[in-house]
């Protein structure tokens, strides 16, 4: 009896510690990627945004990046809106750095300049300086990220120093932001 107590305990103690290692991003530095902007800025995270925290939306496939783009609204009117005139709540405005990073990778590295065309002509000239494209390497970021799916986007939280300190992914819900927006109050 006490035998199989103790392989049951170890069998949990192994499923926590490989949910923590799915989750080990948490607390480590965020790898360094360089990308350009719509408005052709280069961009290397998470050097160019630190002293800020930072949010990041990255995805590499098609089916990924359009449910990256339906983080678009509501990341924008929370973290990214100010308001035309200064006024009451000025100071419950956040100071937060965003990016929606498309990845193009592997032979697909050859579409980003029409698709770097095509978002130019069909996005909202607000959200410009926070789209990042990148054309490179996958694997990297797939190990250190821990890129489990290729279809669903991944979204990372970083503190001033660059440093992960909250990870989701998939389509974007309001309890998602809320978390989010909880960390960077």
């Amino acid at each position: 009896m006490q035998k199989y107590i103790f392989t049951f305990g170890f069998a949990i103690t192994l499923l926590i510690l490989c949910y923590a290692t799915g989750q080990a991003q948490t607390g480590d530095q965020f790898p360094a990627i360089k990308g350009i902007t719509l408005e052709d800025k280069t961009v290397t995270l998470p050097d160019d945004t630190k002293g800020k925290f930072t949010l990041i939306g990255m995805a590499f496939s098609k089916k990924s990046e359009d449910e990256l783009n339906g983080w678009f609204g509501p990341v924008y009117n929370t973290f990214i809106n100010k308001p035309k005139k200064p006024g009451l709540f000025d100071s419950f405005m956040y100071d937060v750095n965003v990016y929606f990073i498309p990845m193009f990778t592997g032979v697909n590295t050859a579409a980003m300049g029409t698709a770097k065309k095509k978002a130019m002509k069909g996005t909202d000239p607000r959200l410009m300086p926070y789209i990042l494209f990148y054309k490179g390497d996958l694997k990297t970021y797939k190990e250190k990220l821990n890129f489990e799916k290729r279809d669903i986007p991944y979204f990372f939280v970083l503190d001033e120093k660059g440093k992960i300190i909250y990870t989701t992914s998939g389509e974007f819900t309001q309890e998602k932001l809320d978390e989010i927006e909880e960390l960077l109050e």
